[in-house]
């Protein structure tokens, strides 16, 4: 029902979405508003941002954008001011900016490399830096970091899965270290959702991902935004340090397994 974030003050990063439809920053943005979070929406793109910001005051949440760096601590730490500027506190972070980049690692560039773990997992780090004092103040707080089943299974883009393993680490590292003050601290991989992020590809890959999860239907930015919706509010109050799949199953399943079933060959012993 809603009003399950009613109040909250929540950061979500990412939340421009990167071309046309939904990723998944716009919709846990959209959610959290419908859940009645007032939230600051911050993104590398003014344009992007705005978008988020029209769909969320439609919403009925009070809402402001930052443009900001995400890459560097700096902007990090003026994203945070930001919204307890406006706002009076935080209560909820959502680590979900992200970019792809770079390939095997014999094709590897250093500029790549960096740039990749500068904003996945960089953000991540220097969001929650600032964040934690604040929610603090606020007598505790969640935050969501977005990983991605890359993490623990090869994608073909070393920084990529490097960077959301490290966020998968983060995770576990910050619930326990301020667990004792309040803060929960949980993580989500998303398997195969189409987002804009990867529209550039065939109708034949798109399909194939399709049909190697275990339910068999594809998922979208939606799937990953009740998620969040979940894991901020106090349904999850007991819940920390955790890393939850949202891939139709995909980790479940042995990598031979989805291959058979297309086949009509049956699982795989």
């Amino acid at each position: 029902m809603p009003g399950r974030l009613r109040d909250r003050i929540a950061i979500v990063t990412g939340a421009g979405s990167s071309g046309p439809g939904v990723g998944t920053g716009k919709a846990i943005s959209v959610l959290f508003a419908r859940e009645g979070a007032r939230l600051l929406l911050v993104d590398a793109d003014a344009g992007r941002a705005r978008e988020t910001l029209e769909l969320v005051r439609k919403e009925g949440a009070a809402a402001e954008i930052a443009v900001a760096d995400l890459g560097n601590e700096a902007g990090c730490a003026a994203a945070v001011a930001a919204a307890v500027e406006h706002f009076g506190r935080l209560d909820v972070l959502v680590n979900n900016v992200g970019i792809l980049g770079g390939g095997p690692i014999t094709e590897l560039s250093e500029a790549d490399w960096h740039r990749v773990l500068d904003v996945n997992l960089g953000s991540a780090v220097w969001m929650t830096k600032h964040a934690i004092p604040a929610m603090e103040k606020a007598g505790g707080g969640s935050i969501l970091n977005i990983s991605s089943i890359a993490a623990v299974r090869g994608s073909g883009s070393v920084p990529y899965a490097a960077s959301k393993a490290g966020v998968e680490g983060l995770t576990r590292d910050v619930a326990v270290t301020h667990g004792p003050r309040g803060i929960r601290v949980n993580c989500i991989l998303p398997g195969h959702i189409y987002t804009p992020m990867v529209a550039q590809m065939s109708d034949e890959d798109r399909e194939l991902r399709r049909r190697i999860g275990v339910l068999g239907t594809e998922g979208t930015a939606w799937d990953v935004a009740w998620a969040a919706v979940f894991l901020a509010s106090e349904e999850s109050r007991w819940i920390s340090g955790v890393s939850l799949p949202v891939d139709a199953g995909n980790l479940a399943s042995m990598p031979i397994a989805p291959i058979l079933r297309m086949r009509g060959e049956g699982p795989a012993g």
